[in-house]
């Protein structure tokens, strides 16, 4: 037990380590979260919009400038959590499989980078919630903060899933950017029109939008939400799980000696190449057809 623990503590600790390093993601964290919810409250306007809370069958009518900054938050958050932990995925690739390699329990490889991801995911979802709370108070702070939470988590391991699969660091950032802007702008209301279409449900963020303005307009809990949060964070750790095994199965033991096909034999072998009789070779080459030459002379000669 002591062991697994001494490995669990040395592969998170690596996986801390390669996120400290990531100065332009601590950069993001320190002034993209702010800045990103704080210009959103200051340039919506703050007219009443409806919105139908599908979690407590309410219909709230917020300010439209605290709704957005509500959706501004999970959107920072989701983005800043999945942009670090590709970055993290797409250049720990061959460390990773170096370890497993050396025989590194891969079970602990993931669960150090559980463990680091709901680390990055309490600090961003505490950060963005004090943000908040400095231009409103949430009707249920804690609740806001719970629901950025999962949304970071599972946005986290969507940057795992990206960051295994995909070749190329543009490729990456332009599909975590895209899914959360998509996934985000489309529940808002006060830019999307069809904000409480069925359709919506099935968007990976839905169950945190849901929750989130529940904390913020209303008093009622929200937990059926988290549950559905849940599903998709598990859905997206599956996808990681199967992205991770697919990278480093050559680290199999005993794979590459198993799974090599033998090499095949000819089914008619030549004969081997035989000298001529008179063939002798030392320091150079010697002619057969030189009758002169002495293979007792040549190699043993008289002094």
């Amino acid at each position: 037990m002591r062991r697994h623990l001494v490995l669990l503590a040395t592969a998170t600790r690596y996986d801390l380590v390669a996120h400290a390093r990531n100065r332009f993601a601590l950069l993001l964290v320190v002034l993209f979260v702010p800045t990103w919810i704080s210009l959103v409250y200051l340039t919506i306007p703050g007219r009443a919009v409806s919105f139908h809370l599908a979690a407590t069958g309410e219909t709230v009518s917020p300010p439209g400038s605290r709704l957005t900054q509500i959706t501004g938050a999970v959107n920072a958050v989701t983005l800043v959590t999945g942009f670090m932990m590709f970055a993290a995925t797409f250049a720990a690739g061959r460390f990773d499989l170096r370890l497993a390699m050396a025989g590194f329990p891969r079970t602990h490889l993931v669960l150090a980078r559980t463990v680091s991801l709901a680390l990055i995911s309490a600090v961003l979802a505490a950060y963005a919630t004090a943000v908040t709370c400095t231009a409103w108070m949430p009707k249920q702070p804690l609740l806001l903060a719970a629901a950025l939470f999962c949304a970071a988590m599972t946005y986290g391991v969507l940057g795992v899933v990206f960051g295994s699969l995909l070749h190329r660091e543009v490729e990456g950032m332009f599909a975590m950017v895209m899914t959360s802007v998509v996934d985000v702008a489309l529940q808002n209301p006060v830019l999307s029109s069809g904000a409480d279409s069925q359709l919506l449900r099935l968007l990976p963020t839905y169950g945190t939008v849901q929750a989130a303005t529940t904390a913020g307009f209303s008093t009622s809990p929200a937990t059926s939400r988290f549950g559905l949060q849940l599903l998709w964070f598990a859905a997206t750790a599956l996808l990681a799980l199967l992205a991770f095994h697919h990278r480093t199965r050559d680290a199999l033991p005993g794979r590459r000696r198993r799974d090599r096909p033998a090499a095949p034999r000819p089914f008619l072998a030549l004969p081997a190449s035989r000298r001529p009789s008179g063939t002798v070779l030392r320091r150079g080459r010697r002619r057969a057809s030189d009758p002169h030459t002495d293979d007792s002379t040549e190699n043993h000669p008289i002094g």
